[in-house]
């Protein structure tokens, strides 16, 4: 079995997937933190979405696949959905969720609509561009996978250099406010960051699939710790071993897509977070519940041996 991995990992291509998997990873479960702590777990799921327009229209102007150029379009196919989320929510009387579902509904639409047009063009059978719905691990080639070490390079830096602002937004925007914290910049700048880590996993996991790997991390760490640094760095660790499992997986038995492996592990992951966190977790609840009992139940017996002796002796 070990080998057999080994021998996996030693394939170039392999080693090209597991890499570009893992920094998809690392750089979702970071994002997800503050996304997850600032409830906006759909709006991932709406900027993955909203994302498609982006990358179609670029390709549609360049005619080629970069991942750069992808990158650029849906980075302002993203702002234009958040201006747009802010619009609706600031002049109707509509709630976030229900602006989230009508740019989310909205834009994919869009984008069907561009990515049919694409492939009944001159260049359609070569643009390949349906992949990006449910992922294709297996298409990232060297370029692709430097280009994504740039940007969550970039966006770690940020995020560290930040983190303290970050901190303080995520738990409680009015009190930053307050201080004197540019709130609007922070929120636009966390939507920025999740454009970001979409784009960079659309090409592994697709649109379809990338919000739970913001948001699964992110979930799975919060069962381990109180700490939002700890939650941060364990977050990155978990989206990192998920994706590195969904390739390992994928690589081990055929016809099996790395993306979706990737996002079950990461299930996987919170299902071992959910029962066995150290304080939150549904198992170490039952045992510090038993031993509760056990200890109350032999504090009772004691109280009872002590009242049975006074009597006695009286």
């Amino acid at each position: 079995m070990i080998q057999h991995i080994v021998a996996v990992v030693a394939d170039p291509n392999t080693q090209w997937i597991l890499a570009g998997c893992m920094l998809l990873g690392l750089c979702s479960g970071v994002v997800g933190c503050f996304s997850y702590l600032r409830k906006q777990s759909l709006m991932g799921d709406t900027l993955a979405h909203a994302a498609l327009p982006g990358i179609c229209i670029a390709f549609m102007l360049t005619g080629t696949k970069s991942l750069l150029l992808f990158l650029i379009g849906a980075g302002i196919s993203g702002v234009i959905a958040t201006f747009g989320i802010g619009w609706i929510t600031r002049y109707s009387r509509l709630k976030s969720d229900a602006a989230m579902g009508i740019v989310l509904s909205s834009f994919f639409g869009l984008g069907i609509v561009l990515l049919t047009q694409i492939q009944h063009s001159s260049y359609g059978n070569q643009s390949g561009l349906d992949k990006f719905l449910f992922g294709q691990a297996a298409s990232m080639i060297g370029a692709d996978v430097y280009t994504m070490m740039i940007v969550c390079a970039l966006l770690l830096t940020v995020c560290t250099l930040l983190f303290k602002e970050l901190k303080l937004f995520a738990f409680d925007a009015g009190f930053a406010r307050g201080l004197g914290y540019p709130t609007a910049l922070l929120d636009q700048l966390l939507m920025l960051f999740i454009v970001i880590a979409v784009v960079v996993g659309i090409q592994a996991v697709g649109v379809v699939l990338v919000a739970a790997l913001l948001i699964t991390p992110a979930v799975s760490a919060r069962y381990w710790t109180d700490r939002l640094g700890v939650m941060v760095v364990l977050a990155g660790l978990f989206g990192a071993l998920s994706g590195a499992l969904g390739t390992l997986l994928s690589s081990m038995v055929q016809n099996l897509p790395t993306g979706p492996l990737s996002v079950l592990s990461a299930t996987a992951l919170f299902g071992i977070s959910v029962l066995c966190g150290p304080r939150r977790g549904v198992l170490t609840q039952a045992i510090r519940t038993a031993r509760l009992r056990r200890s109350e139940r032999a504090r009772l017996r004691e109280l009872s041996a002590g009242t049975m002796r006074k009597e006695a002796a009286s």
